[in-house]
């Protein structure tokens, strides 16, 4: 995924894709401690993946703040 890509989402999107993604890592993980996993290079894309969706609702987030700062002021 890019982040150009999810910038174009909502935040309730991304909020389900961020549970999502990290469900994908725990199951990725057990799998490959029981050797089912064939690809070990989908938890680090899904790793990566997961931090770009935390970094945008997080960018959101204080984006919320600041304006809601502005408006009192």
């Amino acid at each position: 995924m890019k982040a150009k890509d999810l910038r174009e989402r909502t935040t309730e999107h991304l909020q389900e894709l961020e549970k999502s993604l990290a469900n994908d890592v725990f199951q990725a993980r057990f799998k490959n401690f029981t050797n089912r996993l064939n690809d070990t290079a989908t938890i680090r894309k899904t790793r990566q993946d997961l931090a770009r969706v935390k970094t945008i609702l997080t960018q959101r987030a204080d984006a919320a703040i600041e304006a809601a700062v502005e408006e009192k002021a």
